[in-house]
């Protein structure tokens, strides 16, 4: 034990005391019970923890103070998942979904935490290797535990505790093992080399556009008005604590003399449209304009009443551009933003189009910006150079975490669920029409809402006649999907909204931001032909209350789709706790390689020496180029 972390082995003996006693000064409170990360439990010979680094809590079982074994399990039923060799305890500050194995060199990151003999591991000095467990050696007249590191040629290195943290898990995304390294040879040496030199030249292009940014002057905007109070107390929940450093974040970035670029993280339905809302409202107190770019008319609609409701009481104008609109309608309010008598205008990408001018544009705010294409995200570039930027994102697309990884650009997390909110309960398995009308039973049974998801326009129609047969009577059934008309489609959505649909059988139009409290069952047809976040995102659209919700992802016969799709459909179960935005980003990147989003060269980079230290190597070298730019 040290005090950056708690290191338990398996057949170790431990001075329980002194573990209890580290706990409580990591933040851990003693339960009876633990129900919660960062909870500890001691039942006689048994301690169970809810490490903050953990997707389960663990349970220790001692055999005269001597550690018999280390196992996950589930705290609601109480089965055991599986067994740990080591398990390493963070202080609670570090959680789940981490200020980004801010790190340290000593701290590792958490998806690499958990060892088994058999892994491949990177020490930064030796190189890849693969970890065959633990043993207990003499070192310095001292008895301590040494990790066990094979090399080519049956090699070994033992590595003491106390040099534990220049041992990360290799993780790369060629899918094939990694090549072992020969134990003190120049070859590992001069691979890094390389690395870095071709980290450097990435770095260097990705932080143009942040060094310009950072020399050109943008506006200063005022510090919070007697009308932004006001505004904040409209909000009708209590605001998390996420919610409230990511706005104390947001607004100093937009006090400051130089252009925001701010990436808000945080899961479905964990508050980020609030903040976003509260940072239209203080540019619009400065006179300034705000546009709000959004991947669907759907997503538009909704942000636009909702707003409109917040500001009622307040002398500023908002339009929605979208194809909700007239072309007439269009016109008044391009005619608007270009005369300055629209203040806020939301819409899709026609918000890019060239023939919008804006009179004085001051704050850009973009909801999940990997769902627009590559022309989009050009117009963007250059918006980032004079006009304060906001990007909202529940699973960020690996190119902005990297950039966020490096400092390149600011980033905030909101990882505390807001009050009550409890896990989607999700099942992936086959389809079974039985299955499918005991799910619609239930949820109806109890006044609630169900989506059915079947992502093919062709035959919906013919879907929902099927749906409505095995319904209860009288239930009502509609359908919605993006080539139905404006008017059409608009009548839908608000009639699923105000309750007056039982069952919506829908494409993925309702992906992002349609928010139906009473809606808490969703059922995904054919879900192996969904990419990973779309699954996050579309399970995102129930649990949004305090009941219980459930996700069903029924796919075809089993063996009749590809890996990468039983990959997608493995991590979507896996990952069903709040805030598992991130690990679904980070699976959503091992599942499709970094090659088309990095480039094929620092794709194999990663590969030749581990996401871990390329991570490490990355922003060693950005803090370089910030203390001494060079070029």
């Amino acid at each position: 034990m040290n005090f950056r972390s708690i290191k338990l082995y398996k057949q170790e003996r431990i001075d329980l005391d002194k573990l209890l006693a580290s706990l409580s000064g990591f933040g851990y409170q003693r339960h009876s019970k633990i129900a919660q990360e960062a909870e500890y439990a001691v039942r006689g010979g048994i301690i169970d923890i809810f490490p903050s680094t953990f997707e389960y809590p663990i349970r220790i079982e001692l055999d005269n103070n001597k550690i018999s074994s280390i196992k996950s399990f589930d705290k609601v039923s109480g089965r055991l998942i599986f067994e740990h060799t080591i398990a390493i305890i963070l202080p609670k500050k570090i959680s789940k979904n981490l200020k980004f194995r801010h790190f340290s060199e000593e701290e590792p990151i958490e998806n690499f935490i958990d060892l088994a003999p058999g892994d491949y591991v990177v020490h930064n000095q030796y190189g890849v290797g693969k970890f065959t467990g633990i043993k207990r050696l003499e070192s310095s007249g001292k008895m301590s535990d040494h990790m066990i590191i094979q090399y080519a040629d049956g090699d070994k290195l033992y590595v003491p505790q106390n040099f534990m943290h220049l041992v990360q898990k290799y993780i790369g995304f060629a899918r094939r093992p990694p090549r072992i390294y020969k134990l003190g040879g120049k070859e590992w040496q001069k691979i890094k080399n390389q690395v870095r030199k071709g980290i450097q030249k990435m770095a260097f292009d990705l932080l143009r556009i942040q060094a310009a940014r950072d020399t050109l002057p943008g506006f200063k905007f005022s510090k919070d008005s007697d009308w932004q109070v006001q505004f904040e107390k409209t909000f009708p929940y209590k605001e998390t604590p996420g919610q409230i450093e990511s706005m104390q974040q947001v607004k100093e970035n937009m006090e400051s003399a130089h252009p925001m670029d701010r990436l808000l993280c945080g899961d479905v339905g964990y508050g980020k449209t609030e903040v976003a809302m509260r940072a239209t409202f203080k540019a619009v107190v400065d006179n300034k304009q705000v546009a709000i770019l959004v991947p669907t008319t759907i997503l538009a609609e909704q942000h636009f009443h909702n707003l409109l409701l917040r500001i009622k009481d307040f002398p500023i104008n908002l339009a929605m551009l979208s194809r909700f609109r007239t072309k007439k309608e269009q016109v008044d309010i391009i005619e608007g933003l270009k005369k300055g008598t629209v203040d806020i205008v939301i819409g899709t990408h026609r918000l890019l189009s060239d023939d919008l001018i804006f009179k004085d544009l001051g704050l850009l705010i973009i909801d999940e910006e990997q769902r627009f294409g590559v022309r989009a995200k050009e117009k963007l570039k250059s918006l980032r150079l004079t006009v304060d930027i906001l990007t909202l994102t529940a699973t960020p697309i690996p190119r902005t975490l990297y950039m966020s990884l490096m400092h390149a650009r600011d980033m905030s997390i909101i990882n505390t669920p807001p009050a009550n909110r409890i896990p989607v309960e999700t099942h992936v398995c086959a389809f079974d029409t039985a299955l499918v009308k005991q799910a619609i039973f239930n949820e109806l049974n109890r006044k609630g809402q169900v989506y059915f998801v079947h992502n093919r326009v062709f035959d919906i129609e013919e879907v929902l006649e099927g749906i409505r047969k095995i319904s209860p009577k009288g239930a009502r059934i509609m359908f919605a999907h993006g080539q139905m008309s404006p008017k059409m489609l608009e009548k839908v959505i608000l009639e699923f909204l105000d309750g007056k649909i039982d069952i919506l059988v829908c494409t993925m139009i309702i992906e992002s931001g349609i928010d139906v409290p009473n809606a808490n069952t969703l059922i995904v047809n054919n879900a192996e032909n969904f990419g990973l976040s779309d699954l996050h995102q579309l399970r995102g659209r129930v649990g949004r209350f305090t009941r219980k919700a459930y996700a069903f992802f029924l796919v075809s016969k089993k063996g009749s789709f590809n890996k990468e799709a039983r990959l997608r459909l493995d991590a979507i179960s896996n990952y069903s706790e709040l805030g598992a935005g991130f690990k679904i980003a980070f699976e959503d990147l091992m599942i499709r390689g970094a090659g088309n989003l990095l480039g094929a060269e620092q794709h194999g980079y990663m590969n030749r020496i581990g996401f871990d230290l390329y991570c490490r190597l990355l922003r060693e070298i950005v803090s370089e180029f910030k203390v001494s730019p060079k070029g």
